[in-house]
């Protein structure tokens, strides 16, 4: 009979002491949920890594690092974002929690600029055939992939694809199309001088250099039609070639700054006015 009562006792105490810990780690939780919310993003950090080191059972991983790996990206710590949400990814229970996880995931990468990552894992989730029903979803991150690569013909065509999305399709589309052929400023001023400025928009640039190299041009021309040879290869090497080579290197600079120009400003809008989801 003794024997017995001190079976019970005992299996009442273990009982006590883990209804007692999942309650203390509950609080734990909810606790670094109310200073995340407040902002206190790295304060929050410090006692999930408190629950995670007391949670034997791994019953709260998921959840705990999910939302550390929120107060880093808040916290602008990219990689430490990464850490994180791979941990909860492979700490997921069910599809759902997976997949949230792995979105979390393409989106810091999105913010890193590690296109190719992100994608990688859009990829992943498409070929695994479970979230087949969440394909608007990824093509809508895999827009958001190809815009901070600066790929908005490519941002556009993912769009497309989603009900809806008519805004970011058109904006990227209109990015696209506001772009200068950085390549096609280099041939034009190949064939005529200050044609690759003309196109990028600098003109005052493209009529001074279509006036040196006339200029040089002329000086050099005149020189061999002198018999002043040396003179006509030095006006060639040094002046008329200085500002026929120039002129194809400015026109591509240019037209790279422009297009800098005209994506750095989509990026402020998306920035500033949309009111979407954003990574």
């Amino acid at each position: 009979m003794i024997k017995v009562l001190y079976q019970i006792l005992f299996f009442t105490a273990v009982i006590n002491s883990l209804l007692f810990s999942q309650q203390a780690l509950q609080q734990q939780y909810e606790y670094a949920e109310k200073l995340y919310s407040k902002g206190n993003y790295f304060d929050a950090v410090t006692e999930l890594k408190r629950l995670v080191f007391f949670d034997s059972a791994r019953q709260y991983y998921y959840k705990a690092y999910m939302l550390m790996g929120s107060s880093y990206k808040n916290g602008t710590l990219l990689n430490d974002a990464v850490s994180c949400f791979s941990t909860a990814e492979r700490f997921s229970r069910s599809d759902d929690e997976k997949y949230k996880a792995s979105v979390e995931l393409v989106r810091v990468n999105i913010l890193r600029r590690s296109t190719e990552q992100a994608l990688k894992i859009i990829n992943r989730l498409e070929s695994s055939g479970l979230f087949k029903d969440r394909q608007d979803s990824l093509n809508y991150w895999k827009g958001w992939a190809y815009i901070f690569a600066g790929s908005f013909d490519k941002a556009s065509d993912e769009f497309h694809k989603i009900p809806g999305q008519f805004e970011l399709d058109s904006l990227c589309r209109a990015t696209d199309n506001a772009q200068y052929s950085e390549r096609l400023a280099k041939i034009l001023s190949v064939f005529l001088p200050g044609a690759g400025q003309f196109y990028t928009g600098n003109y005052i640039n493209g009529i001074i250099s279509l006036a040196w190299n006339i200029f040089s041009g002329y000086l050099t021309i005149n020189s061999f039609a002198e018999d002043r040879v040396f003179d006509g290869i030095v006006t060639a090497n040094l002046l008329w070639l200085r500002f026929y080579i120039g002129g194809i290197q400015n026109s591509e600079e240019f037209a790279h700054n422009n297009n800098i120009t005209i994506i750095n400003r989509t990026l402020l809008y998306l920035q500033n006015e949309f009111t979407g989801l954003k990574p």
